[in-house]
């Protein structure tokens, strides 16, 4: 099945608002970074679309992960050691941070276009910009957490 088709069929298991608020924040993601490989994995707990320079899970910068009651962005290699003035940053890992969708305008905010500016620059590998983007379904499980709330 074509990976397109497959992730809008992911998408539309969860409400029309979360499932609207990702295509819009996936669509300026896509915008912002063409080259990106994206990597989707629809997991037990969450659908992450992992935005990196390679096929390395390893190599993502940044991912838009859905759950049944929202959408967040998520700073997959630099989180903790990312400068958060405004305390934008949310979680407690040893590598990853997030920050919380309300729409995907927030992606537009000074403040977000900062943390994602400084993200690029601590990357272990960069984006390519001459190179192609493509999605590719890395991942499918076969239990998962219901997709709206309940």
């Amino acid at each position: 099945m074509n990976p397109e088709k497959q992730l809008a069929g992911f998408i539309a298991k969860f409400t029309p608002e979360v499932a609207a608020l990702a295509e819009a924040a996936l669509a300026k993601m896509r915008a912002r970074f063409p080259s990106a490989i994206q990597m989707v994995y629809d997991n037990y707990n969450f659908l992450v679309i992992g935005f990196g320079p390679t096929e390395r899970p390893s190599e993502a910068i940044f991912s838009i992960a859905l759950h049944a009651r929202g959408v967040s962005l998520c700073f997959l290699q630099a989180g903790p050691q990312l400068p958060d003035p405004g305390k934008l940053l949310r979680g407690s890992g040893s590598k990853v941070r997030h920050i919380r969708l309300e729409g995907a305008s927030v992606l537009d905010r000074p403040a977000v276009k900062a943390l994602i500016s400084h993200a690029l620059k601590r990357a272990a590998v960069p984006f390519d910009p001459s190179a192609s983007g493509r999605l590719i379904i890395k991942s499918v499980s076969a239990k998962q957490r219901p997709r709206r709330p309940k």
